[in-house]
């Protein structure tokens, strides 16, 4: 059995996307975590299946696994590559797209496609806090301290700082992102604020690691700094991969606008997989 998979990424986010909408496809964490492996592997930070739609409010749905094999609410870079295939396969300038957090609408914005990322979650339990804190002030012990907590469907830690480069993610990364204040684990951000419309921006996302670049996270990042006085509601976010527009709009919407691109298609034997088989191959 051969499961066919496209290759895309969003500024060097990359993703290995199964087309399940035909025929299903199931994936263990075993097998996500061996296609994900960049040694033995396809190689990718996510796994994106798309499935076909949940009720009639949406055009498709969608699953996405981190590389460690868990099950992840959104992801706005893989969500963009999954519109700008849709598009490409119908023709049309927008899609609803379900999600485990919820429903997305995705549409064309020239070469570009634009996410609606929804509402912030800017309570203390919408991050999975073990205890209430502060959120726009979040005291962390570790490495990294008074941070900023947003979910954008997931958890992310926002920590400011002058000189993000100058800072050992590597190191940081994982010690924050397994802190027990967060009782999920968190998304760990850096960032430095160049200008009221401009930020730059680092990410270790959890489960993964070091990525070019965090759609979701590029969110969370404009929402703390807003929050924090420090950005216009609208602005230019440098990441590693390339450079996101996000708008934080006064409806409470967060916009995310950026590039999506595949990077090639292939086949996988399903024996090459450990463990049991899937249940069925994609078409």
């Amino acid at each position: 059995m051969r499961i066919p998979f496209r290759k895309m990424h969003g500024l060097g986010n990359d993703f290995i996307v199964f087309d399940a909408r035909l025929v299903p496809l199931a994936l263990t964490a075993t097998q996500v975590r061996a296609l994900t492996n960049r040694h033995t592997g396809i190689g990718a930070d996510t796994i994106v299946v798309i499935k076909p739609p949940c009720d009639n409010s949406v055009d498709l749905s969608v699953e996405f696994y981190n590389a460690d094999g868990d099950a992840i609410g959104t992801c706005g870079n893989a969500t963009r590559c999954v519109a700008s295939l849709f598009f490409a396969q119908t023709g049309r300038d927008q899609v609803r797209i379900a999600t485990l957090d919820g429903n997305l609408t995705a549409w064309r914005f020239g070469e570009d496609v634009s996410v609606d990322m929804g509402c912030p979650g800017l309570d203390w339990r919408s991050i999975d806090l073990t205890d209430k804190r502060d959120m726009l002030h979040l005291a962390v012990d570790g490495p990294l301290t008074d941070g900023v907590g947003v979910s954008m469907g997931n958890p992310h830690a926002v920590f400011f700082r002058d000189d993000v480069e100058a800072v050992d993610l590597s190191a940081v990364g994982p010690a924050t992102e397994r802190n027990a204040l967060f009782a999920k684990r968190v998304n760990v951000e850096v960032a430095a604020v160049l200008a009221p419309d401009r930020i730059r921006m680092r990410v270790w996302e959890r489960g993964v690691g070091i990525t070019q670049a965090c759609g979701s996270g590029a969110c969370a990042t404009l929402v703390a700094a807003v929050r924090r006085g420090l950005t216009e509601r609208k602005a230019t976010l440098v990441l590693d991969g390339g450079d996101l527009t996000i708008e934080w709009r006064a409806d409470d919407h967060v916009i995310m606008t950026g590039p999506a691109a595949t990077s090639f298609t292939g086949e996988i034997e399903h024996s090459l997989l450990p463990g049991e088989a899937p249940r069925a191959a994609a078409a």
